[in-house]
């Protein structure tokens, strides 16, 4: 857990680690759920990142509502906070021993939290909604201190890490405690799902759930485990259905986010607006960090910008897109496709073509309607709360 390495180095012993530890943890829950920190007084953490929801949106809204006035719109859809204790810090050249062992093979852009892994670490990501102007709407660490203070958070923050000698800064001990909370294995990743026990020899999947899985895996068809990894680790982790890497498939724009009202204005992911250090970098416009698929059953709301709010219709655009690119995308005043119309024309070049992607027009599709109902209902499969006999209740979370 975040405060533990610096306990350690301070000379505390085990016991006033977990002393610690587990204080911070209560106070962060607390932050968690508390709308006071916000500069509306309305939106909390869990407003956006619902813990029935897999720490995601609770509904099937492309964008949330924040700001100082609880009324400005967001950007992208709301991320899940679940199974990120394992994303690696952002780099551009990503190697992993996972590559048969060859340690040469570049994966290029991976990692990094949020949608264009523009910060590393949980405590990091949890400042940008805290000062973002269309989320929590802090103006800045005075503004948020002084709510702290007055909600009473500073008295407890600084009861929490009593004789640490750590630093006493409330705003950076919120953002500790906020980390340390999210680091509870029972709420952010118990790996409870159906899978999970029947990677165990738990569980035995359905015959659609077992055609599902194949179908996932199968690099001629859906090719899914490509990026979204379902076997386990060299060392035996459980797997977390993501690559981390940062990938352009190009999605539809949606026209349901105020935002792209404007026709000059284009999320462009790793290379801005929100993230600046790879401005003007071509070939990594369009890229968004590829997220976790586990408890993706229970979304209303798919892609960076939302434009998708079922599994069909993620999975028929993975289909189609090439093939019946129409269906997806605009026409422009000459009656031609404007494919992928959520860049501008100048950054549409590097985008995934391998399958189900690069089929031509009359081409057969690489997954049929069965594979693409079998795959769904795997994908439930990765719900988390699926219990055997002998495991043990859910933890919950709540204020």
């Amino acid at each position: 857990m975040g405060a533990v390495p610096m306990a350690t180095a301070q000379g505390l012993s085990r016991e006033e680690v977990r002393r610690q530890t587990a204080a911070l943890a209560e106070v962060g829950q607390r932050l968690f759920f508390d709308t006071r920190l916000s500069a509306s007084g309305t939106l909390a953490c869990a407003s956006c990142h619902d813990p029935a929801h897999a720490f995601g949106p609770p509904d099937g809204a492309a964008v949330r509502l924040g700001g100082a006035d609880g009324k400005t719109p967001g950007l992208r859809a709301v991320p899940s906070l679940k199974y990120l204790q394992d994303v690696p810090a952002f780099t551009e050249h990503y190697r992993t021993p996972e590559d048969e062992g060859d340690e040469s093979v570049d994966n290029g852009p991976t990692g990094g939290l949020t949608w264009d892994g523009r910060v590393d670490g949980q405590r990091e990501q949890a400042r940008l909604p805290l000062f973002s102007p269309f989320e929590m709407g802090n103006a800045d660490a005075a503004d948020l201190g002084g709510r702290l203070e007055q909600a009473g958070y500073g008295a407890q923050l600084r009861a929490a890490m009593a004789g640490t000698g750590g630093q006493a800064d409330v705003v950076e001990l919120a953002l500790r405690a906020l980390d340390v909370f999210q680091q509870d294995g029972a709420l952010f990743h118990p790996y409870t799902s159906k899978y999970d026990a029947y990677l165990a020899g738990r569980a035995t999947l359905t015959e659609e759930e077992a055609r599902g899985l194949a179908a996932f895996e199968d690099p001629a068809r859906g090719n899914c485990a490509s990026c979204h990894i379902s076997q386990r680790g060299h060392d035996g982790t459980p797997p977390h259905f993501t690559d981390y890497g940062l990938i352009a498939i190009g999605v539809p724009r949606n026209r349901d986010i105020p935002a792209n009202a404007d026709p000059a204005y284009f999320d462009q992911g790793l290379c801005g607006p929100l993230r600046t250090d790879f401005t003007g970098r071509a070939d990594y416009c369009g890229r968004f960090r590829t997220p976790s698929l586990r408890n993706v059953a229970l979304r209303q709301v798919f892609m960076h910008n939302g434009v998708f709010h079922t599994l069909e219709q993620v999975m028929d655009f993975y289909v189609e897109r090439d093939s019946d690119s129409a269906k997806w995308y605009p026409r422009g005043p000459d009656g031609g496709v404007l494919k992928f119309d959520d860049l501008p024309a100048a950054a549409r070049g590097a985008f995934n073509m391998e399958p189900p992607f690069g089929r031509r027009p009359g081409d057969p599709p690489a997954l049929n309607t069965r594979d693409i109902h079998d795959i769904i209902a795997f994908l439930g499969t990765l719900t988390d709360g699926w219990w055997a006999d002998n495991w043990s209740a859910p933890k919950t979370a709540g204020p």
